[in-house]
């Protein structure tokens, strides 16, 4: 479909700071899920920042599968496909900071366009008031030459003061909700694009300490905060002690500083 002409516009007025994102841009009113989309473009070869964008989605994800409740008119629901791997420096490092960047990314989005400034959840989420206001999903995509030759990134930002689904319960928020005003989406999806523009920039070049000092700087959780993992001989706890140069949760555990990558339950 043809992009609406509020959101061309904004993304136009943006385009000086996209650098290489937004190359190609696909539209959808309904679809099952824009990172389903984005990866069939990776695949394909020859896409990097394309941009797939959906007014609502019958099939959005998060983390581990979960369902990411994607109500129409609502919500704004974005993939991006990427190659981290071409980084000049360090493009292991590079491709495993891609979520943490675009924490930084959607944060400074939405503080340009609401003036909220929401904290950053490892690893992915996005809170406003310990409710949860937007989720990124990073998932990779194998070549031919490389395990994983891109990266396709979605996010979804709660936008409209909906109802959220009952099993939400008061753990989800939306920007509107907390301003208390209507958001205007299209400046917002352009905003988001611009602002991970600059952050994808930063990986590409190898400033990975920009990001995650700005990262740090918007987790105020990632220390000092008590959280519990599950591990093969059952379950820990501990107190978040930071991160590490590679984007892994540290815990310290009795005496010993544990390296998570995989999921917590926070207190």
């Amino acid at each position: 479909m043809t992009l609406p002409p509020d959101l061309s516009e904004a993304i136009e007025r943006a385009r000086p700071r996209l650098g290489s994102l937004a190359s190609s841009i696909s539209f959808f009113s309904t679809i099952g899920s824009t990172n389903d989309v984005a990866s069939r473009l990776a695949a394909g070869g020859g896409h990097e920042g394309a941009v797939v964008i959906a007014e609502t989605q019958t099939a959005g994800r998060g983390r581990r599968g979960r369902r990411w409740f994607s109500p129409p008119g609502s919500g704004l629901y974005v993939s991006l496909v990427l190659a981290p791997g071409r980084a000049r420096l360090a493009p292991d490092r590079a491709t495993a900071l891609v979520t943490l960047a675009a924490g930084v990314a959607l944060a400074e989005a939405i503080d340009t366009a609401t003036g909220l400034r929401p904290e950053i959840k490892w690893p992915n989420d996005l809170l406003v008031g310990r409710r949860k206001v937007a989720g990124i999903l990073a998932e990779g995509v194998a070549g031919s030459a490389r395990p994983i030759a891109s990266i396709v990134l979605g996010y979804g930002i709660n936008v409209g003061a909906t109802e959220f689904a009952p099993e939400l319960g008061d753990r989800a928020t939306s920007l509107e909700r907390e301003v208390g005003r209507p958001v205007n989406r299209a400046l917002l999806c352009a905003e988001t694009l611009a602002a991970f523009a600059t952050r994808y920039d930063d990986l590409l070049d190898g400033r990975f300490d920009a990001i995650l000092d700005s990262w740090r700087d918007r987790a105020p959780r990632s220390r000092d905060a008590r959280v519990t993992w599950n591990t093969p001989t059952g379950q820990q706890s501990g107190i978040t002690a930071g991160i590490d140069d590679h984007g892994a949760l540290l815990v310290r555990a009795g005496d010993r500083v544990e390296r998570i990558l995989g999921e917590v339950s926070w207190e």
